[in-house]
């Protein structure tokens, strides 16, 4: 941490002797290396909480008539709609809600650009959606897959898609989220070529990975469509000087019920921004960062989970501690995703009345 810091610091003072622009991104840099790394928004219990969420009293009192909301949103001159979907007890949605949207800037710029519906991923109320189809909140979570909590979807003023939020990520991740659709970036570039473009020292420093005895070694021939594989197959997209890479290593990969889960899976660690070259399960001969781009990965670690024959199951692209991801790999390993359509429904499944 403290060496992280330390660079944020040098980064600053050498931007300092280039100029006001890249002096900005510095400062952006600096400001998100020390909050992050400093005050540890990757590491908290992800375990049920005992007490359930409500959602802020800011939220938009909606009907749930998403045409509705949105010709408010336009009404209104914002530049989008979110829909954010949570759960009572999820520990991550205490994170983003008490976290990152309890920061004074990211509250104000959030009710500045946009109208915030929330969604209980769990709810039976009636929702419309943006083509006047009627459906439950947790239908309405099942369509759009919605694995993990609180993921986040918004829409622009036209009612497209333009970003997609899936689990927690850090104050300053999801500040940049906000600025990418407000601001248009869209239009020109995905998210993850706008964040490459404003994180510039964390993309091209590419320090060591971290290794572990479960990583395959190279060549990396991840072929499965003409031979399928004896293993459900998990890669590790990570990157040097990561520190929710470093959080994932230090903490659940060192606990004995994750490795031994991890023992029954084929294993492979990328690095991200490599030209490594690997065949994809799916046979097409890239490089770790082509296969990355196609895949649309903007955070490290992401964990992307594939079945025997090479179809991807889920992926794990947010912040991920013990107890989520003891239960993906459970979800995983027993063949609960052949059945349950999303990794929610196969936990609302296994705890029906907690709903946790």
């Amino acid at each position: 941490m403290k060496r992280q810091a330390r660079k944020a610091d040098r980064i600053l003072s050498l931007a300092r002797l280039a100029g006001p622009v890249v002096l900005l991104f510095a400062s952006c840099y600096a400001i998100a290396a020390k909050v992050s790394f400093d005050h540890g928004f990757v590491t908290f219990d992800d375990s049920p909480l005992e007490e359930p969420l409500a959602f802020p009293d800011w939220f938009k009192l909606s009907f749930l008539d998403l045409q509705e909301d949105l010709e408010e949103v336009r009404e209104a001159g914002k530049q989008g709609l979110i829909l954010y979907f949570g759960q009572k007890y999820c520990a991550y949605c205490r994170q983003f809600l008490e976290v990152d949207l309890e920061a004074g800037d990211i509250q104000a710029y959030t009710r500045e650009h946009f109208d915030v519906i929330g969604i209980d991923i769990h709810g039976d109320r009636t929702v419309t959606d943006l083509d006047g189809v009627e459906l439950t909140e947790s239908n309405l979570a099942i369509r759009d897959q919605t694995n993990f909590t609180p993921s986040l979807i918004f829409y622009n003023t036209a009612g497209e898609t333009v970003l997609r939020l899936r689990g927690y990520y850090p104050p300053y991740r999801f500040r940049a989220a906000l600025e990418y659709v407000a601001d248009g970036h869209y239009k020109d570039e995905d998210f993850r070529q706008y964040l490459a473009r404003a994180d510039v020292p964390l993309v091209f420093d590419p320090g060591d990975l971290i290794d572990e005895p479960m990583f395959l070694p190279g060549p990396y021939m991840l072929d499965r469509h003409v031979r399928p594989g004896e293993q459900p197959l998990v890669v590790f997209f990570e990157q040097g000087n990561c520190h929710a890479c470093d959080v994932l290593h230090t903490g659940p990969l060192k606990d004995p019920e994750i490795v031994a889960r991890f023992d029954q899976m084929e294993v492979v660690q990328l690095p991200f921004w490599s030209d490594t070259p690997v065949i994809t399960p799916s046979g097409k001969h890239l490089t770790a960062r082509r296969w990355a781009q196609q895949l649309g990965l903007f955070y490290t670690p992401t964990l992307i989970f594939f079945d025997q024959n090479g179809h991807e199951i889920i992926r794990v692209d947010s912040v991920v501690q013990f107890y989520r991801l003891r239960n993906v790999l459970d979800y995983i390993l027993s063949g609960g995703y052949r059945e349950y359509p999303t990794f929610q429904s196969w936990r609302a499944s296994r705890t029906p009345l907690l709903l946790k």
